[in-house]
């Protein structure tokens, strides 16, 4: 290893192997000339120069600087603040940063955390997310500016809220930059309850005093539509800088009933002297265009005018909304002909303006070099839309199509819209066919369709494929509340929509999925076409719940009623003989699907068969009957095997099983979570360790599984809180704890009730 004053031989050779390395980088004609003169130099002014160069956006001279110190052989010259210099000129360039990187850990420097905060902001710069982890993962000891670093690269909210919560976890104490990070990503119900906590966290660690801090608190609080909140942090913040005031003035004008504030706002930002920006402007504006304050836009018009932001394109944006909702189109197109760079917001708002000129706007635009987005193509295919324009209107559909636009939801039903206007419902029908996801839009699209060209069965048809649709989502969607399903079946009733076999099977479907058996048993009874559907619903409802007695008697009863059982009713009927422990009467149901009804097991099957052998700690028969599956076997059947392995505490078996599952799934973590319990039972701690270092190594990481509750209040809220294991973040938490341990203890007392009523009967 190389330290940082080798000896001249090995520091000619390190030399000689960099300069090879470093080939890409530039010199500059602008380089400091006594660097350029003389090599002898200090750390100190190497880096000076370096920063110098730096703050001038002269990145290449920084880099060169730093390359002809290898060149002259004077590594003395260059330390870990060098390193981070030099990352930090690299711009993102994962090339330069990767050669960099080579060398801080040839060099030694790595162990500065210094360098590694900086190549963690280097691969997030570059996109290369994946690497800053494994940089980090790395770090013996990681200070806040490496969490934070890793914070800042996160894309999804869920995951940057999870890694804040590992961070308090870890006990790494938040500072004002974690803060503002964090409350970026609280945007959503679960981020909101999470800023909440934040903010409470904020005040009691004296943060709320950095104006930044509390600048993002008044945007989350805005962006949440808490403006009550954002408004009391704004009037509580001693210092405010322009940033706070547009933060609040935005939040007001974003929110679209707040106009009066939103104005009032921008009022005193004049009064207090404040210097406006382009971002004033456009809340200010925006505002009067929600309330079609006329005159008052024309004012802060002309104040734009006089401080010279009347030609700044995002302000020009807004004034031609603001116009147009005001119905002055004549001053919107003054303005969109005085803007010098328009971009895609320009020309959409134009086109969707101006229904007589769209179509000549759009092409003028695509000359000008602008690429359209999909609000553009709305847009200008609602225009050709009112104006009856089907020949245009087939010309966009196929621009759609090329330019991929087609996959946009609302481009999609603007067609569709479209082309039933064009009394065309044969391509209505065909878009809507050729969706990936079908939202409500979709639907009442197709629907309002049918209706407007008088084609009633197709509109009621349609209408119930709708319903079916919606109570299948309900079904399968744990995070929505079951109170949307007894709306859609109130709604279904006073149709008299309840006895058609299909909806009635849906609705079934939808009850049973959700684990509601006395709703499930309603609609089965009320029934009048009782298919292989709706008793498959029932049977599986009573074996999620266990109810093996239920489970026999309703398969039965099916196969009295002559209806033949598919292979959903087979897998329902074998969970159930599993978790029954009826071992037996399982391999006769499975033989009797294979032989009798002729039916082909799926990997479901085979798995649920598994895990019944599993259960019953029939272990060797589980690994025997595995190996005599065609075509081997898949994922969901080793994962059986090697859970009821752990259960039983048979390590051997459970190392191959999970050895074939890492092979065929390596970033998937419940094998290795498996294992690791495993081996925490029986106490083999050098193994987890071993199994949770292997997890970090290949940058698998354990999924955290969330559960649901309805918690809708008796005013019919529709609310469902998600939490996951330890979770603390609902409002009432310690109160559920409380009571969670209260139901413990009398559950263990009964337990011992039980069982000393027990010992008495036998004495």
């Amino acid at each position: 290893m190389i330290t940082r004053h080798p000896p001249f031989k090995i520091l000619h050779r390190v030399v000689q192997q960099r300069s090879v390395q470093f080939k890409n980088f530039h010199s500059s004609k602008h380089v400091h000339q006594p660097l350029d003169q003389s090599p002898h130099t200090t750390i100190a002014s190497l880096n000076r120069s370096m920063l110098t160069a730096l703050r001038g956006n002269l990145s290449l001279e920084a880099l060169d600087l730093f390359k002809k110190q290898l060149q002259w052989g004077f590594l003395g010259n260059i330390d870990q603040v060098t390193v981070a210099i030099v990352l930090k000129a690299c711009c993102g360039n994962s090339k330069l940063g990767c050669q960099i990187h080579a060398f801080a850990i040839s060099s030694g420097f790595i162990s500065h955390v210094t360098v590694p905060n900086s190549l963690m902001n280097m691969y997030c710069k570059a996109g290369l997310f994946d690497r800053a982890l494994v940089v980090f993962e790395n770090l013996n000891n990681p200070d806040i500016v490496s969490w934070n670093t890793v914070l800042s690269g996160i894309q999804r909210s869920d995951d940057a809220l999870n890694f804040a919560l590992r961070m308090n976890f870890t006990g790494v104490a938040f500072d004002a930059v974690t803060c503002t990070t964090v409350l970026a990503f609280c945007s959503d119900h679960e981020g909101f309850i999470f800023g909440f906590q934040l903010h409470s966290c904020i005040l009691k660690c004296g943060l709320d005093c950095e104006v930044f801090v509390g600048n993002a608190l008044i945007t989350m609080y805005s962006r949440c539509c808490r403006l009550v909140e954002a408004r009391r942090v704004f009037d509580e913040m001693r210092n405010k800088d322009l940033v706070s005031w547009n933060a609040m003035l935005s939040g007001y004008a974003q929110e679209g009933n707040s106009g009066l504030e939103a104005i009032l706002v921008f009022l005193e930002m004049l009064r207090e002297g404040m210097k406006l920006d382009h971002v004033s402007f456009t809340g200010a504006i925006s505002a009067c265009g929600h309330g079609k304050e006329y005159e008052l836009g024309r004012q802060i018009h002309s104040l734009a005018v006089k401080i010279g932001y009347d030609t700044h394109v995002k302000v020009c944006n807004v004034l031609i909304s603001t116009y147009s909702k005001c119905e002055d189109i004549e001053d919107a197109k003054l303005v969109f002909e005085s803007i010098i760079d328009r971009n895609v917001v320009s020309w959409t708002t134009m086109i969707s303006i101006s229904e007589e000129d769209a179509t000549s706007l759009f092409n003028e635009m695509r000359r000008d070099g602008v690429y359209p987005n999909d609000v553009t193509f709305v847009g200008l295919i609602h225009a050709i839309t009112m104006k009856n324009l089907v020949e245009e209107g087939q010309m966009i559909h196929g621009v759609c199509v090329k330019t991929s636009f087609l996959s946009e939801l609302n481009v999609s039903n603007s067609l569709i819209t479209m082309y039933a206007k064009f009394e065309s419902m044969s391509d209505s029908m065909k878009v809507f066919e050729e969706l990936n996801y079908r939202e409500i839009i979709s639907w009442n699209s197709l629907i309002s369709g049918y209706a407007q060209n008088g084609l009633w069965q197709e509109a009621l048809q349609t209408f119930l494929s709708a319903l079916m649709d919606a109570l299948s989502s309900i079904a399968s969607a744990e995070s929505i509340s079951m109170r949307h399903g007894q709306r859609c079946h109130s709604h279904i009733l006073k149709l008299g929509l309840n006895t058609n076999p299909i909806v009635s099977s849906a609705l079934l479907d939808m009850y049973a999925k959700r684990g509601s058996i006395c709703e499930s048993l309603g609609v089965f009874s009320e029934t009048p076409l009782k298919n292989v559907v709706a008793w498959t619903a029932i049977i599986s409802a009573h074996a999620r719940h266990g109810d093996y007695g239920a489970v026999m008697n309703l398969f039965k009863e099916m196969e009295r009623e002559g209806v033949k059982p598919d292979s959903i009713t087979f897998l329902a009927v074998i969970t159930a003989c599993g978790r029954k422990g009826m071992v037996d009467t399982g391999y006769q149901l499975f033989n009797s699907m294979v032989k009798d009804h002729l039916i082909e097991p799926s990997p479901e099957h085979y798995s649920s068969m598994v895990d019944m052998l599993g259960r019953a700690g029939q272990l060797k028969e589980a690994e025997e009957f595995v190996g005599q599956i065609p075509g081997g076997a898949g994922l969901s059947v080793l994962q059986s095997l090697l859970g009821a392995c752990r259960i039983h505490g048979n390590v051997d078996m459970a190392k191959r099983v999970a050895d074939n599952l890492m092979e065929m799934e390596p970033m998937g973590s419940g094998s290795y979570v498996l294992m690791s319990n495993l081996y925490a039972e029986k106490g083999e701690w050098e193994k987890v360790a071993k199994i949770r270092k292997g997890m970090r190594e290949r940058g698998v990481r354990k999924e955290i599984g969330f559960s649901w509750v309805d918690v809708g209040d008796a005013d019919g809220s529709l609310y469902l809180h998600g939490f996951s294991s330890d979770d603390k973040s609902h409002p009432q938490s310690e109160e559920i704890h409380r009571m969670a341990e209260t139901l413990g203890l009398e559950m263990k007392f009964l337990e011992k009730e039980r069982k000393r009523k027990r010992v008495f009967v036998t004495t």
